[in-house]
């Protein structure tokens, strides 16, 4: 996806707000307008009159909308231009008109838009929406798979879901985004089973497979627990120099303490035993008498 994608475009179609009551609400419907590339706002009868800097503010830089939005007395003059229109609303109504979800609304008015129509999407107010008269003057309706407990959405957040639908009609493949994360090389097989010997040697060596007649199958949850991720390369990486320094290291020897080779608890049994001894001999006193007092001693020639 290019970022062309996403940038605003002439056309789409227009919002119209029927009576809406405050200024941040309509600020923040330009804003949602413009967060998905569609800039013509009508306003039919705002009950706090126009322009509003309450609706400039929570438009959060969206000014171009904001100083585009055209006043209309009534309902009828708001829709007179336009050829296509949705009605969106909460409620069953009586009536012949089609009712839509918003992904396939979206799509129509992509395909009308794509003939040269003029399309728009009609909000009602906050507190109660549309009238029935006021839904008679679209074309059909759209409403939103919302929980029929709790069936009413902020002005705002219907018109942000209506412009999105508008976006990803747009777009060549509906699932990209404007940006993607990194793109990494899978790792071989001949990494990935590295890992595995690297790693069941380290867990070897401390005992993990116990009791010894369940390692097969220990080694098998292993192995499917770090296939099923599909690592890249580099996230090999990060696992070894884990795995490495867990391998070298360990609360007892920390890293900086000397070589992880020092620590006698990484010798064998029988190792570890010369090792003591060794330690032992080389503190040792110097003399042949092992029992004689150390020099500056109680009872020698230096008291």
């Amino acid at each position: 996806m290019t970022a062309t994608d996403f940038q605003r475009g002439p056309g789409g179609p227009a919002i119209i707000l029927v009576e809406p009551q405050l200024g941040e609400n309509i600020g923040m419907v330009a804003r949602a307008m413009a967060n998905f590339g569609l800039s013509e706002l009508r306003l039919v009868n705002p009950r706090d009159g126009w322009p509003s800097e309450k609706a400039r503010a929570a438009a959060s830089r969206a000014d171009h909308v904001i100083d585009a939005v055209k006043v209309f007395d009534d309902l009828a003059s708001a829709l007179a231009d336009l050829n296509f229109v949705f009605a969106t609303t909460a409620r069953q109504r009586d009536g012949f008109k089609a009712v839509r979800g918003p992904v396939e609304a979206g799509r129509v008015l992509r395909a009308r838009h794509g003939m040269g129509q003029r399309t728009g999407i009609l909000f009602g107010r906050e507190r109660f929406g549309l009238y029935n008269d006021e839904v008679g003057l679209a074309d059909e309706i759209v409403t939103f798979p919302v929980d029929p407990d709790f069936s009413s959405l902020n002005i705002a957040q219907a018109a942000l879901l209506m412009s999105y639908e508008w976006m990803k009609s747009g777009l060549g493949d509906e699932t990209k985004t404007n940006f993607t994360g990194p793109e990494m090389k899978p790792a071989s097989k001949e990494e990935l089973h590295g890992l595995f010997a690297y790693l069941e040697g380290a867990l070897e060596a401390r005992g993990y497979f116990r009791p010894a007649p369940k390692k097969p199958k220990m080694v098998d949850n292993l192995r499917a627990v770090l296939t099923r991720a599909g690592f890249a390369e580099p996230e090999l990486k990060v696992l070894r120099g884990i795995i490495s320094s867990l391998d070298r290291f360990s609360p007892a020897m920390p890293r900086g303490d000397g070589s992880p080779g020092d620590d006698p608890r990484r010798l064998p049994a029988g190792a570890r035993a010369g090792k003591a001894e060794a330690d032992s001999q080389a503190h040792k006193p110097v003399g042949d008498d092992e029992d004689a007092p150390p020099l500056g001693g109680k009872g020698t020639d230096n008291d």
